[in-house]
C-alpha cells in the first residue's frame, strides 16, 4: 500500500467506532485526515487521538442531513488543506423501532442523514475531484443477508439499499472523471460493528486499500 503523506481524507462520522478507526488508520499512514461528526465532543477526543501520535488531522462539526452545511463543510476543508482525495461516507444513525410504531421524524431523519447526506458529500467532493483530475470515494452500507433481517431497523437498512444503489451510479457516472467509487458492504451495522473488533479492523484495511489504489478493481 503506497504512503499517503500527501493525501488528504475527508471521513464522516469520523467521531465514535468505525469512522474513529478509520481516521486513526489513515493518519497513522500519513495522510492528512478530516474529521466531520456532528458532535464536537466525539470529533475533538478523535482529532486528539491523531495530534497526540504526531498526525494531522482537523475536526469539523456540520450535519449532513441537509445540502448547505454539506457545502460548507466541503468548502472549510478546501481552503483548510487545498484538496481532497478520498472521501469515506461512514455517517449513519440507526435508530430501532418497529414498522407499526416508528416515529415519521426517525424515518425522515434516517434518510437524510445516512442517504442524502451521503449523496451531497459525494456531489460536492467528486466537484473538487473532478477539478483535481481524480479521487476516490468509498461509502459503507450494511447489506445483510437475507437470513438477517434485523427486525426494527426498516429505516435503517432503506438507507443502506439507497446508498448501494447511489454507489453503483456514481461509480459509473464519475469514472470518466478520474474518480473510483467504492461500496463495501459489511453485513454488520455500524452499531454491531463496536462489539466486533476484529470485523471493524478488516474493514478499516478494506478500505485503506481501496484509497490506496491496492484494491482497486
Amino acid at each position: 500500500m503506497e504512503d499517503l503523506k500527501d493525501k488528504v481524507v475527508l471521513i464522516t462520522g469520523a467521531g465514535p467506532g468505525l469512522g474513529r478507526a478509520l481516521a486513526l488508520a489513515f493518519a497513522a499512514r500519513g495522510a492528512g485526515v478530516a474529521l466531520n461528526d456532528i458532535s464536537p465532543l466525539n470529533v475533538d477526543e478523535t482529532v486528539e487521538q491523531i495530534t497526540a501520535a504526531g498526525g494531522r488531522a482537523r475536526g469539523y462539526t456540520f450535519d449532513l442531513a441537509k445540502r448547505m452545511p454539506v457545502t460548507a463543510l466541503v468548502a472549510q476543508v478546501l481552503e483548510d488543506w487545498g484538496r481532497i482525495d478520498f472521501l469515506v461516507n461512514c455517517a449513519a444513525v440507526e435508530p430501532q423501532a418497529a414498522i407499526l410504531d416508528m416515529d415519521e421524524w426517525d424515518w425522515h431523519r434516517t434518510l437524510d442523514v445516512n442517504l442524502s447526506g451521503a449523496f451531497f458529500t459525494t456531489q460536492q467532493a467528486g466537484r473538487a475531484m473532478r477539478t483535481q483530475g481524480g479521487g476516490v470515494i468509498v461509502n459503507l452500507a450494511c447489506v445483510p443477508d437475507e437470513d438477517r433481517p434485523l427486525p426494527g431497523r426498516a429505516a435503517y437498512l432503506a438507507s443502506q439499499a439507497g446508498l448501494a444503489g447511489l454507489s453503483r451510479s456514481a461509480a459509473a457516472e464519475l469514472a470518466e472523471h478520474g474518480i473510483r467509487v467504492h461500496l463495501v458492504c459489511p453485513q454488520w451495522s455500524l452499531a454491531e460493528l463496536a462489539a466486533l473488533p476484529d470485523e471493524r479492523a478488516e474493514l478499516v484495511w478494506q478500505v485503506l486499500m481501496l484509497c490506496s489504489g491496492a484494491g482497486a478493481a
